[in-house]
């Protein structure tokens, strides 16, 4: 079991958002799964933009040596709808933030 999980935080959103993300919008992403009591919806997009990022950065590999923020726990993605005037979509920037939680099997 992993020692982390991400919370993942609309920081910004430029231009339309078809999934309808606002700021402050956010989700958890645990092992190797969204935690299923999720209220909002997850787009495919951004989440594809995510995936290659989130199970290493889960298993304790730095946001820093991901290339993806200044610090160890905190990293920056963002979706890869480029907007007006390439798409009628716009681009959301998400904050991975990892957040260290009890190992339950080491109780």
């Amino acid at each position: 079991m992993s020692n982390f999980e991400i919370k993942v935080v609309v920081k910004k959103v430029e231009g339309y958002c078809a999934a309808g993300y606002k700021p402050g919008t956010s989700f958890i992403v645990r092992e190797f799964y969204v935690l299923e009591n999720q209220t909002e919806r997850i787009c495919l997009h951004a989440l594809g933009s995510m995936l290659t990022l989130l199970m290493p950065f889960l298993k304790g590999i730095s946001a820093r040596d991901l290339g993806i923020g200044l610090t160890d726990d905190v990293g920056y993605i963002r979706c890869p709808d480029p907007g007006a005037p390439y798409t009628c979509g716009g681009s959301v920037l998400f904050e991975l933030k990892r957040i260290k939680i009890r190992d339950s099997e080491s109780e």
